[in-house]
This record gives C-alpha cells, sequence and structure tokens, in this order.
C-alpha cells in the first residue's frame, strides 16, 4: 500500500492533476490500496477543508478499482474525528490513525483517544505508531487493548522493531492485521507474520515492491530479499531529510509532479540529490535527469 504524497502547484495549493496521474500510475503498476492523507500526504499542514478535499477527490478518481484508505489522525480528538467521520462520507474503505503528535499521552490516554474515535465513527480503523515522529510509542499491550474493539482493524507499526511482530499477534485475533511502515525492515516484518506495509519507497516502485511483498506473503524469503536488494538504497535514502522532502523530489524527477513543498518543509538540498538520484538509478527508476 502506498502512502501518496500531495503534489502541489507553486503557489502551495494541491495540484489535482498531478494527484490524478499519481493515482492512475498507482492503478497500473499494481498498488494494492492507495493511502491519502497520510503524514507523507503533509496532513499537518492541510487544513480540515483541504485534508476532506483531496480525500474525495482520491475515491472519486479510484472509482472503486482500488481500495481507499484516509489518514485521519490528528493530536486533537475531536479534529480525529472530524476528519474520521468526513473520511468516512467521502467513500473510503478505511481510516488510518497516527498517535497524537507533540502531546505526549500516557498509554491510557492513547487508548481512550483511539477508543473514543473508533466508538464514534463506525468505519474501520488502523493504528499508526510511528514514535520517530509523534514522539508518543504505542506499545504493544495497548495495541492488543485496542484491538478488541470490533472496528479497529489492524496497526501500521513504523518502529522498525520486528520482534513488536510476535509481541502484538500474541494478543490479538487472528484477523487483526500488521502492516509495516518502515520500509528497511519490511521485508523481514512480513516474513516474521505482517500482513503488508504502508510504503514510501511505493510512492517510486510501486511494481518492484508489490513482487517484493508477494514473495515475502509467500514466505519466499530468498526471493523476497533479492528483490528487494535494488531497492534497499531507495528505502534508505528517502529519508535522507524528512520525509515527504526526498520523495517528493525524486517523484517530480520522474515526470510525475513539481517538487514544491509546504512550509515549514522546504525542497530537498542540493547536496543530498545526487545521493536520492544515485537510489533511484540503482533501482532501475527513469529519471528525466542525465
Amino acid at each position: 500500500m502506498v502512502a501518496l504524497v500531495t503534489p502541489m502547484l507553486e503557489d502551495g495549493s494541491v495540484d489535482f492533476d498531478s494527484l490524478e496521474k499519481l493515482i492512475e500510475f498507482h492503478i497500473e503498476s499494481k498498488t494494492d490500496a492507495i493511502v491519502t492523507m497520510g503524514t507523507t500526504g503533509e496532513s499537518a499542514t492541510l487544513d480540515v477543508e483541504e485534508h476532506c478535499h483531496v480525500v474525495r477527490f482520491v475515491v472519486e478518481k479510484v472509482n472503486g478499482r482500488l481500495p481507499v484508505i484516509a489518514g485521519t489522525g490528528a493530536n486533537s480528538t475531536t479534529e480525529a474525528i472530524q476528519l474520521t467521520d468526513c473520511a468516512k462520507k467521502a467513500g473510503v474503505d478505511a481510516c488510518l490513525l497516527v498517535t497524537p503528535y507533540y502531546n505526549k499521552p500516557t498509554q491510557e490516554g492513547l487508548f481512550l483517544h483511539h477508543k473514543k474515535i473508533a466508538e464514534t465513527v463506525d468505519i474501520p480503523q488502523i493504528l499508526y505508531n510511528v514514535p520517530g515522529r509523534t514522539a508518543v510509542d504505542m506499545l504493544p499491550e495497548t495495541i492488543i487493548r485496542l484491538s478488541k474493539i470490533p472496528n479497529i482493524i489492524g496497526v501500521k507499526e513504523a518502529t522498525g522493531e520486528v520482534a513488536r511482530v510476535a509481541l502484538i499477534k500474541a494478543g490479538v485475533a487472528e484477523d487483526f492485521d500488521l502492516y509495516t511502515g518502515d520500509d528497511e525492515t519490511a521485508v523481514e516484518f512480513i516474513l516474521a507474520g505482517g500482513q503488508g506495509g504502508i510504503s514510501v519507497t511505493a510512492n517510486l516502485a510501486p511494481r518492484q515492491l508489490h513482487e517484493v511483498y508477494a514473495a515475502a506473503l509467500a514466505g519466499d524469503a530468498e526471493t523476497a530479499q533479492a528483490l528487494d536488494q535494488p531497492l534497499r538504497a531507495i528505502h534508505r535514502d528517502i529519508f535522507i531529510e524528512s520525509n515527504p522532502i526526498p520523495v517528493k523530489w525524486a517523484l517530480s524527477q520522474m515526470g510525475l509532479m513539481g517538487e514544491t513543498i509546504r512550509l515549514p518543509l522546504t525542497p530537498l538540498s542540493e547536496s543530498c540529490r545526487p545521493v536520492v538520484l544515485k537510489a533511484l538509478k540503482t533501482a532501475g527508476i527513469a529519471v528525466k535527469t542525465s
């Protein structure tokens, strides 16, 4: 599943033409689901109206050809409910809710936050744990508690700690899905029992990554690792600066969109561009730069 970027015009407004182009690119490239308005989609800098507009647009353009998941998390429980309700009305298949950032709630606060949203908006919901961005870590025992709520159906675990797969699986039902949010450890995560991933790399190499995940899900570690090898530089180097700075620049070099990003993030530094470009070329991705 792709953690889709949000293309923007030079004035900072959403570039809906490029967004439609990206949707078609992913449908053609065997992407299994589109996750719009996650943190890679710059959800933190889009206001509620823009956020809902983008979600409605993606649902309309996908038109049932792929599942659509909307990022609807916020550090305000009230706002997260508002965004989740908006996404439900837009017709998404599920919502992805990042843990509240900056506030640093306790584990009980995390539990009550997600419980309140799940009980208020009746739509499948996926928890999202990314402590490197939020400054709060949802521990396996909290995930297990939340998994008992019927419409909380899975978790995106982005700690990179593969050992957490076994810890979580030991306490959840078989139909509770574990998705990785860490591209560098994705193969190991899936081989350990995960069901897939919500990926930044998939913005750039969706077809290749689909094959990597398919091999890992089939338990074919050797094939999965061999297919993943050309992508490993991308997994690493698209985080050379804060996500989604490098991936937006990379997509601009692929001719799929511009590189505009909203403040306080800025376009990729000149010194980092050769590193990202080399990673793309290592993966066999065609770019417009010579």
